[in-house]
C-alpha cells in the first residue's frame, strides 16, 4: 500500500494518551474524514480508515454534481469517550491538529463522538469550523454555511437529519441487495450491532420498510425478539452513547450475551459499532445471507474470504456507510437543500445507483463487492487526479492506484 501523505501520532501531555491523524491524499488541496474516539484506537486503524475515505469520496464522483469529491483522511483518539477526561483530551487534540483542520482536513463526528461535542470542542480549540478547509472551494461561502446549519437543525421524529442520512444510506443498500435477489422486504429479519447514530438510524429505516429487526446489541449485551423488536421504543430509550435502558424492554424481549447478535436467526446482519467485529474465529457463527457494513472495517479480510466461500455476501463499508460523508458535501455544495424529504430522496437514489454499479461490476468480474468497489474507485481516481489534482507523499499529481 502506498504511504499516505500525512501520518502523525500525538501524545497528550496531560494524560499520556495518544491521538492520530492520517491524510491519505488531497484532492483540490483538501481531504475529508471523521474523528473517532475509542479505547484501543491505533495508527494502523486510522490509516486504513483514511484509505477507505479516499475510496468513499471517489465512489461518489458525479461530473454533473456541484460536489466534487475530496481526498481521504481520518482522525482517532485512544480513549474511552465515557472517561471524565475525554472532553479535555478532545480539545487538546484539536488544538494540536488545528493547522491541519484550518488548511486541509475537514472532519466531523465518528465512532464515540457526536457532532455537537466535536463542534463544541473545536470552538474551544479556536477553530472556526471543523470543515473550514473546504470554504475556499465554495461559490458562496455564507449561503453554503447557512444551508448546512439549517440542515443540521432539521429533526425527523426526534432525531436529527445529520444522524439519519447515513442510516438511510445503509438501509437503501440493504433494500437494493434484497431487490436484486428477489427477496421481499416484509418479514426479512435483521440483526444490528450498535444502536448509536448509524445503527439506530439504520434500524429505524429498515423497520419502516417492513423488515423485522429481531436483535440489537449495545455495550450491555444483545436484546432479541424473534417476533420483532419495537425499534422506536428502543431508540427513545437510548442514552447519548447508544445504550438502551433495559426498563423499556417488553416481557417477550430477551436479554442475551453481547456477541449473540452474530448468531441471530436473520437474513441480514448490520455491524454498526466497532471495527474488526467479525473475525476468522467468530464468522462461522453467522447465519445471515448478507452483511451490510454500517461501521468502518467491521469484517476482517480473512473472515470475509471465509464468509464468501460459504455464500455470505459482504456489502462493503466504502459503499454502504458512505452517505454520511456525502450528505455533508451534497448539502454544503448545494446539490440538495436543507430538508429531510429532498435529502432522503437524494441519498436513496444515489446509494441504489452506486450499489447497483458495484454489484454489477462484481458479477461481471467474478469477484466480491469490496473488490468491485475498489475497482470502481480506482477507475474514478485518475479522472479526479487529471481534472483536480490528487496528491500523495511524493507531492506529485497523477495516479498511484489504491494498492
Amino acid at each position: 500500500m502506498t504511504a499516505p501523505l500525512i501520518s502523525l501520532t500525538w501524545t497528550d501531555h496531560v494524560t499520556g494518551r495518544q491521538g492520530f491523524l492520517v491524510v491519505d491524499r488531497l484532492v483540490r488541496g483538501v481531504s475529508s474524514g471523521g474523528l473517532r474516539m475509542r479505547p484501543g484506537c491505533t495508527l494502523e486503524e486510522v490509516t486504513g480508515l483514511a484509505r477507505g475515505m479516499t475510496m468513499k469520496e471517489a465512489l461518489h464522483y458525479d461530473p454533473e454534481g456541484r460536489y466534487v469529491p475530496l481526498g481521504g483522511a481520518k482522525g482517532g483518539i485512544d480513549c474511552d469517550p465515557r472517561d471524565p477526561a475525554a472532553y479535555g483530551l478532545l480539545v487538546r487534540y484539536l488544538r494540536a491538529v488545528r493547522p491541519y483542520v484550518e488548511s486541509c482536513w475537514t472532519t466531523g463526528e465518528d465512532l464515540g463522538l457526536t457532532q455537537d461535542l466535536v463542534d463544541r470542542a473545536a470552538a474551544e480549540a479556536g477553530l472556526v469550523s471543523t470543515v473550514q478547509a473546504v470554504y475556499p472551494l465554495l461559490d458562496d461561502e455564507a449561503a453554503a454555511r447557512a444551508r448546512l446549519a439549517d440542515a443540521f437543525a432539521v429533526e425527523v421524529d426526534g432525531i436529527g437529519l445529520d444522524e439519519l442520512a447515513g442510516g438511510c444510506g445503509v438501509a437503501e443498500s440493504v433494500l437494493t441487495a434484497l431487490d436484486r435477489a428477489g427477496v421481499p422486504h416484509r418479514g426479512t429479519r435483521v440483526a444490528v450491532q450498535g444502536l448509536g447514530t448509524m445503527g439506530g438510524a439504520t434500524a429505524r429505516f429498515l423497520s419502516r420498510a417492513d423488515l423485522r429487526v429481531v436483535a440489537v446489541a449495545d455495550v450491555e449485551g444483545t436484546i432479541a425478539n424473534p417476533d420483532g423488536l419495537d425499534v422506536e421504543a428502543l431508540l427513545a430509550a437510548r442514552d447519548g452513547y447508544g445504550t438502551v435502558d433495559r426498563s423499556a424492554l417488553r416481557p417477550a424481549d430477551r436479554r442475551l450475551p453481547g456477541d449473540a447478535w452474530l448468531a441471530a436467526d436473520a437474513e441480514v446482519l448490520v455491524p454498526a459499532a466497532v471495527s474488526y467485529a467479525i473475525t476468522p474465529s467468530n464468522q462461522a457463527r453467522i447465519r445471515a445471507r448478507w452483511i451490510a457494513e454500517a461501521a468502518n472495517m467491521p469484517v476482517l479480510p480473512q473472515a470475509e474470504a471465509l464468509l464468501a466461500a460459504r455464500g455470505v455476501t459482504v456489502l462493503p463499508d466504502v459503499v454502504v456507510n458512505s452517505a454520511t460523508n456525502a450528505w455533508w458535501w451534497w448539502t454544503l455544495f448545494g446539490d440538495i437543500g436543507p430538508d429531510a424529504e429532498g435529502a432522503f430522496a437524494h441519498v436513496r437514489r444515489s446509494m441504489r445507483a452506486l450499489l447497483t454499479l458495484v454489484l454489477d461490476r462484481a458479477a461481471a468480474d467474478g469477484t466480491t463487492p469490496r473488490a468491485a468497489a475498489h475497482a470502481v474507485a480506482a477507475d474514478r481516481l485518475p479522472v479526479l487526479a487529471e481534472r483536480f489534482g490528487s496528491y500523495r507523499r511524493d507531492g506529485a499529481g497523477g495516479v498511484d492506484g489504491l494498492g
